[in-house]
């Protein structure tokens, strides 16, 4: 199924007392440009989650966020910096000395200074790395599920929306189709109303001469072969529209078919009405280009 490359998810789970949350965006981009911005203390898994992230997506400008918070005692630990506390109660003590005071240190006092105790998160433990992995796994494919699922979601609605205007396309091309017989047969008839109205040319031109020359400007205005590329490549449209997995690129290629197929028809025609209906039909190959690029 066709996919938009724009979406969104989001993800939040609690487990072995930690909570983990996960937010996924994503924007058009000509490439895969995937961005993970994670705590410091889950950069071991930022490889594991690129690589999860990366096979889900194929182009897109992706940004992933991830948080952890924990509320695990074995995730934390305590270090007491005893040289630390030494120089404190040192400095302490020459102080008591120095201006005769009386007063006695205590324990209160000294855990009011910083950096005696430290408070550390201790997660290099093996048992707290597979269980911190299993959970922001998790949260990680539900975030994916929800995001997959609004991408295809808006693909659909693209979908549906290329196919009225490829139906409209095929109803300009049907216009052209239709009047392109008469455009070689009405120049003859005005070719020879000119010369009537000229009866010097009418002298120099015979009817053999005439004939040459409508044949000649029919020759050139020709669109026979344009219009089969064309409905070739609506067919193909149809066919990708239908197809699984990327297809932006492929869609962005075709479209850029279409619309040189459509100037060819206008720029070879000699008619005005053709000429009008091609400005038709290359405002809606246009518009189908602009709703590739949201394609992924």
């Amino acid at each position: 199924m066709m996919r938009s490359m724009t979406g969104y998810g989001r993800s939040e789970r609690v487990l072995y007392n930690r909570k983990f949350s996960v937010e996924i965006r994503s924007v058009n981009h000509r490439y895969q440009d995937l961005t993970i911005k994670t705590p410091w203390m889950l950069n071991a898994f930022e490889e594991r989650v690129r690589k999860i992230a990366a096979q889900a997506v194929s182009r897109g400008k992706i940004t992933l966020y991830i948080t952890m918070e924990t509320f695990s005692q074995e995730d934390i630990q305590i270090t007491l910096n005893t040289a630390v506390a030494d120089a404190y109660v040192e400095q302490l003590r020459a102080l008591i000395q120095r201006y005769a005071l009386d007063s006695d240190i205590r324990l209160s006092d000294l855990i009011q200074f910083p950096d005696i105790l430290m408070a550390e998160k201790n997660l290099t433990d093996e048992k707290i790395q597979t269980e911190i992995w299993e959970a922001l796994h998790l949260t990680l494919q539900d975030a994916l599920h929800q995001f997959t699922a609004m991408r295809a979601a808006e693909g659909w609605a693209l979908r549906e929306d290329l196919s009225k205007k490829r139906a409209a396309i095929i109803d300009l091309l049907e216009k052209i189709k239709k009047r392109a017989p008469f455009v070689a047969p009405e120049y003859g008839v005005k070719l020879k109303e000119r010369l009537a109205e000229a009866p010097q040319l009418s002298c120099v031109l015979d009817e053999t001469r005439l004939l040459q020359e409508i044949i000649i400007m029919a020759d050139k205005a020709c669109i026979d072969e344009e219009i089969i590329r064309l409905e070739s490549h609506l067919d193909q449209l149809a066919e990708i529209m239908e197809a699984d997995g990327s297809v932006g690129r492929k869609l962005d290629f075709l479209v850029q078919e279409m619309n040189r197929e459509a100037n060819t028809i206008g720029s070879k025609s000699n008619d005005l009405e053709i000429t009008r209906t091609v400005v038709d039909l290359k405002s809606e190959v246009e518009k189908i280009r602009e709703q590739v690029q949201n394609i992924e």
